[in-house]
């Protein structure tokens, strides 16, 4: 007997113990429930792509575990400084030839200076006069920032809660909770749509898993978009070297979310480019319908847009038509540094949790 309906009312009440039978349903029968609560809401056969540019890259004061731009590891990553309005405009430019419907910008900070806004705001409204939509993730944001962001344009925004609230002291401890929970709260007061998900495979447990996802779903708006990472361990921070998660395991987190949260697009993001097409293509089945496309990452490449583009023909695939009015999101915690038409080139990225 099925634990949801695919087609009833979205719900921000879900227990723990309801979560985590749902991950211990049977593989099969999990995939099938997902996949029925994923056809009700979408077009099975689309998938969302997304292209993003990191704006200022490393030299992040935060300690979170993950993240090799944090300046306190030594991972190679060069700090860089805020990015001038005319070379974002030039890179936006590039990312529309190439197809983009959204133009993201990322910036390795705990949270912006309020001096820091005009100049992202100067880039939100020249990129915004492109005609394409416009995400951000910046880190913490006030309320008067959150404001000022929306003034200047800015559709989405993203800040991602990384993992379950008892988990999160393992792996940060810069930041508390409430900080993540309050920024998303900003964001939705100002009337901006948000991205937020988080990391898995950073050593947590099952029941951590069901929590971090139980959190998502009882926020007071659903995300947007729910970016669903698999750990990238990179050498010099404190989670190299961690047990890598059984790929069955980040299927099954893949289609709680989608049960969950039945109308978010629910994104395949850091740690794709190291799935196979057939792990990629089971993570479709089980309700994702978004990912990063043709670009390379911080910590290592996402798969090429030829190899997309095959596995998309493979499985039947096509590219999402985006239009103004969809609630979808291309922020998260990723943000390419080069958009080369028709093929994007190796670039710097973001992989910190905003």
């Amino acid at each position: 007997m099925s634990l949801v309906s695919a087609s009833g009312p979205l719900r921000h009440d879900w227990s723990r113990t309801e979560v985590e039978a749902l991950f211990a349903l049977p593989f099969p029968v999990l995939l099938h429930q997902a996949g029925e609560v994923h056809r009700t809401n979408f077009d099975p056969a689309e998938v969302q792509v997304s292209t993003l540019l990191s704006v200022k890259t490393g030299g992040c004061p935060e300690d979170c575990a993950y993240c090799p731009q944090a300046q306190r590891y030594h991972t190679g990553v060069e700090a860089t400084k805020l990015m001038e309005t005319e070379a974002v405009v030039e890179r936006a430019r590039a990312a529309k030839a190439a197809g983009a419907s959204r133009f993201c910008m990322g910036a390795a900070w705990r949270s912006p200076k309020d001096r820091d806004i005009p100049k992202v705001a100067d880039m939100i409204r020249e990129v915004k006069a492109l005609g394409l939509e416009t995400c951000a993730t910046l880190g913490m944001l006030s309320g008067e920032q959150a404001t000022a962001l929306k003034a200047a344009g800015l559709d989405y925004y993203n800040h991602n809660l990384d993992t379950s609230p008892e988990f999160y002291g393992d792996i940060i401890k810069t930041r508390e909770y409430q900080d993540r929970l309050d920024t998303l709260a900003h964001v939705r007061d100002a009337g901006m749509k948000t991205c937020c998900g988080g990391i898995v495979g950073m050593g947590e447990s099952r029941r951590e898993r069901a929590a971090f996802l139980q959190t998502l779903a009882n926020l007071p708006a659903h995300p947007d978009s729910v970016p669903i990472n698999r750990l990238v361990q990179v050498e010099g921070t404190p989670l190299h070297g961690t047990t890598e998660l059984d790929p069955f395991e980040f299927v099954r987190t893949i289609a709680v979310a989608r049960i969950l949260m039945p109308k978010s697009m629910v994104r395949l993001s850091a740690g794709r480019e190291s799935m196979s097409d057939e792990l990629q293509a089971l993570c479709f089945m089980a309700g994702a319908n978004s990912i990063f496309y043709g670009e390379k990452l911080l910590t290592t490449g996402n798969p090429d847009t030829e190899r997309d583009l095959a596995l998309f023909d493979r499985l039947g695939l096509r590219p999402m038509q985006v239009v103004e009015t969809t609630n979808t999101v291309h922020a998260d915690i990723i943000a390419a540094d080069t958009i080369e038409p028709p093929h994007a080139g190796d670039a710097p990225a973001c992989t910190r949790a905003a």
